[in-house]
């Protein structure tokens, strides 16, 4: 296990880990914004086009919010039909979750405080970041059990007995 703080989370994470994905990218945050990350060249791009590269590669994407992403982030979501149209890529929607997770195929995972934006994980300035912490492992069983709880609320396990489906605009279950 390796604590990551900060910028660290940017690079670790976002730059090192996502981008090298094979089979499977798992994304869990309460909050969603349109981060924009460093791609080759020094161009800053939507994360969402890393994403989209990666699922034109093969790789399945699951991504979890608590709430609904801002216009910016729709409008940049809207320009990637790989994330509107392929199977491979997954996304719900679940106002209880303050989780902030990555998992890597399996291999490696991030657990901490960040969430999915450019203050929590992006490529902002040292000034205006977010102060945040998180831990990266490779550690097999600390990476299975926490795939293990993901799966479980992935296929609605904790949504049958949930008290707030009121506010709930998708009920996975």
């Amino acid at each position: 296990m390796e604590l990551i703080l900060n910028q660290a989370i940017y690079e670790k994470v976002i730059q090192g880990e996502i981008p090298l994905a094979e089979k499977f990218v798992w994304i869990v945050t309460a909050d969603i914004k349109d981060l924009h990350v460093e791609r080759p060249g020094g161009r800053f791009a939507p994360f969402l086009e890393v994403l989209a590269e990666l699922v034109r590669a093969g790789v399945e994407i699951r991504l979890v919010h608590a709430k609904e992403p801002g216009p910016r982030f729709r409008k940049d979501f809207d320009r990637y039909p790989e994330l509107l149209e392929s199977e491979r890529f997954e996304r719900v929607l679940c106002p209880r979750n303050h989780m902030k997770c990555v998992i890597v195929d399996g291999k490696v995972a991030y657990l901490g405080s960040a969430n999915l934006t450019g203050a929590g994980m992006g490529a902002k300035s040292s000034g205006r970041r977010n102060f945040e912490a998180g831990i990266l492992s490779r550690d097999e069983a600390f990476v299975g059990e926490l795939m293990d709880f993901m799966d479980r609320f992935w296929v609605g396990e904790y949504c049958v007995q949930c008290q707030r489906r009121d506010v709930c605009p998708d009920p996975i279950v």
